[in-house]
């Protein structure tokens, strides 16, 4: 099964590389002046601020209501919120969801609706019924028992489809612990939660929280102020008056000293670290400009971390930092996915990089590229409609003052290097930095103990747990000759597996990157290999076949021949079960027990891939293979499951495998010596 996984390779390097060049750039001309259109601002008695910003460029017309409530916590209700926005939309008291979508599209516009606001656009010429549209679909939605059940199916089959992905699992643990379990950005979504709420916990939420006190309608484009006006209040008069509640909450603090917050993911094929701190950054703070220039140089695209980690090292494909300004608390934050083996290695140079940019003055080389790019993507978002409206509400959202965008450029320019160095020793940490990472504790924390940075545990919801158990002594007379007879045993037998001359499956599957049904189908014979994977709506999207004399992959680049020492290898593994040819090789080697997916298993190697057997049982219940090298070397793995008899032979008939990109697939076909043949190879 190992060669499988060379199919995904093409896809998940497509989804994930970052670019890697870095274009030096131009030299900066005069700054170009600004005119961001200012807004004529109106409000209806029951509190919604109306901003217009007339664009007669285009014929077009964009609207986007926006509620500015104060962050809540849900408590042991989590996912009201969520249930609440997946519900709207789903019909109006006066219009069916199917007539609605139909208009919508006979009007070539986009309706959005959620639960804290709502967006439409489309042509002018249909403005008035554009804003009709979006004003039923806001004010007026329907809430059925129904469509109840079935969002909340959906939103458990997310959950569920993301117990094992370490970047969700990771996310999640990172802000649960900078904020806390009672912060409404600590807290966190899960089934249990998502059951406790109910269809009138729905109704509340939406009256409470959906109400024009704090709302904001911004409307920007070819229409004109007095009929916008006329029309916005004819359909958002009657909208019943009302503020949301706001409730304090406490800012979470900052640990005392530097430590690794450790969870353990074993099937986890890289590490992800996130370097943390909590923030207080406003935009109408004097170093606010100095701080995003300052990020900018740390952890932008082709900033100091990505030149490190990724140029200089070649550990990941990228690593960045992010920080923001808003009225409410915040975090910075710098983050990497690296391979296991470099995760020590990777958060030392995180480090180094903060401490350097808060100790050193920034060069006048860099400061002047990270200003020029700051400034080009500012003058090519100003062009835009939703950048207009984003700029108008953030205006009076955030206090700022009515002439902070046409002065953004010269202030971005008044930036100095010291005050870089200022702001990075106000916000950046790295003495008291909270440092998240998720990864594979048998082989992370040997390397991390080393650092001699303070580590402490959790689990994958962030509750405080024990240091993981990374490895079992093994037992007085088991040999990696006992660990593969057993396993050749427990799947049916020598004689019966030496019986197997080939071996065909069709799965269906899905993944989190993909939107669409997965069929993946694989045929095996004696050094001669197929695999297919179809996407439903694309058809086939790689293909790769190996016979005895040759090989070939054809994917998103065309086809590629296969040569060489990749060749001889695929068709070394293309057989199947490789165990049998492991029996009379020297070079395999048991190394020890580990919890895969927490099932104790011996651990066989070969080469760079690794073997899980199942302690108990005996069946091969996971994989993993190193590919590649430097920046594009990375661990790929394979779960097995739910084993099924096939003529006198155990097959897995659930299938995990993940190189970044995750497919989970469920055989629903599996046939031993038939459906193969020799035009398969071809």
């Amino acid at each position: 099964m190992k060669k499988i996984l060379y199919l995904l390779a093409g896809l998940a390097l497509t989804a994930n590389v970052a670019q890697a060049q870095v274009i030096p750039m131009p030299k900066p001309g005069p700054a170009p002046k600004i005119n961001v259109g200012k807004p004529e601002t109106f409000t209806l008695p029951n509190g919604l601020t109306v901003m217009v910003v007339e664009n007669h460029k285009l014929p077009r017309v964009s609207y986007s209501l926006t509620m500015d409530n104060a962050p809540y916590a849900e408590g042991n209700k989590k996912g009201v919120a969520n249930m609440t926005s997946a519900l709207m939309g789903t019909g109006s008291k006066n219009m069916p969801k199917d007539k609605f979508n139909e208009e919508v599209d006979q009007l070539g516009a986009d309706v959005n609706v959620w639960g804290s606001g709502a967006a439409a656009n489309g042509l002018s010429k249909y403005s008035g019924r554009i804003l009709e549209l979006m004003a039923e679909a806001a004010l007026y939605p329907v809430f059925t028992q129904e469509e109840f059940d079935k969002q909340k199916n959906l939103i458990v089959e997310d959950l569920k489809s993301n117990e094992k992905n370490v970047p969700s699992i990771a996310r999640r643990v990172k802000n649960n612990l900078v904020y806390g379990k009672n912060h409404p950005n600590g807290e966190y979504l899960s089934e249990e939660t998502l059951n406790n709420v109910t269809l009138a916990d729905v109704k509340q939420n939406y009256d409470t929280y959906f109400v024009p006190g704090n709302a904001y309608l911004v409307v920007v484009g070819d229409v004109k102020f007095k009929d916008v006006k006329k029309q916005v209040t004819k359909l958002f008069g009657n909208w019943t008056a009302g503020k949301a509640p706001s409730i304090a909450y406490s800012d979470p603090k900052d640990v005392q000293y530097t430590q690794i917050n450790f969870v353990d993911m074993p099937n986890a094929v890289q590490s992800e670290i996130s370097v943390l701190n909590v923030t207080n950054l406003k935009m109408t703070d004097k170093e606010y400009f100095a701080t995003i220039i300052g990020n900018q140089i740390l952890g932008g695209g082709g900033g100091k971390l990505f030149l490190n980690l990724r140029e200089k090292h070649g550990w990941t494909y990228g690593s960045y930092s992010s920080i923001g300004g808003d009225k409410y608390v915040g975090n910075f934050g710098a983050t990497a996915s690296v391979r296991n083996a470099v995760t020590d290695s990777a958060i030392v140079e995180m480090l180094n990089e903060i401490k350097n940019i808060r100790t050193n003055l920034v060069s006048p080389e860099d400061l002047e590229n990270a200003k020029a790019k700051y400034i080009g993507s500012f003058v090519m978002q100003i062009q835009k409609p939703a950048t207009v409206a984003r700029y108008a509400l953030l205006t009076q959202t955030q206090a700022l003052a009515a002439d902070f965008y046409e002065n953004y450029i010269k202030n971005i320019n008044a930036v100095t290097a010291e005050d870089i160095r200022a702001a990075a020793q106000k916000f950046f940490f790295v003495d008291n930095a909270r440092i998240v990472v998720v990864g594979k504790a048998a082989d992370v924390l040997p390397g991390l103990e080393k650092t001699g940075i303070p580590i402490n545990y959790f689990d994958k919801w962030g509750k405080a747990a024990e240091k993981p158990v990374t490895s079992k002594p093994i037992p007085a007379g088991v040999t990696a000759k006992t660990v593969l007879d057993n396993y050749i045993k427990a799947i049916g037998g020598e004689k019966a597996v030496k019986a197997v001359k080939s071996i065909y499956t069709k799965s269906t599957g899905k993944s989190a990157q993909i939107p669409a049904p997965i069929v993946f189908t694989m045929k095996v014979a004696d050094h001669k290999q197929l695999v297919d994977m179809t996407i439903e709506g694309y058809g086939s999207v790689y293909k790769q076949v190996v016979n005895d004399k040759a090989g070939y992959r054809n994917g998103q680049a065309g086809k590629e021949e296969v040569t060489g020492d990749e060749l001889k290898e695929l068709q070394a593994s293309a057989v199947p079960f490789e165990e049998l040819g492991f029996l009379t090789d020297a070079a395999v080697k048991l190394t020890g027990i580990e919890a895969v997916n927490g099932t104790d298993a011996y651990v066989v190697k070969k080469g760079t891939g690794s073997y899980y057997y199942d302690v108990a049982t005996g069946l091969k219940i996971g994989e993993a293979h190193e590919e590649g090298a430097g920046a594009e070397k990375q661990v790929s793995t394979t779960y097995y499951s739910d084993y099924k008899e096939v003529k006198g032979v155990k097959v897995p008939h659930h299938v995990i495998m993940n190189i970044g990109l995750e497919l989970d697939l469920t055989v629903k076909e599996a046939k031993i010596n038939e459906g193969v043949s020799a035009t398969d190879f071809q």
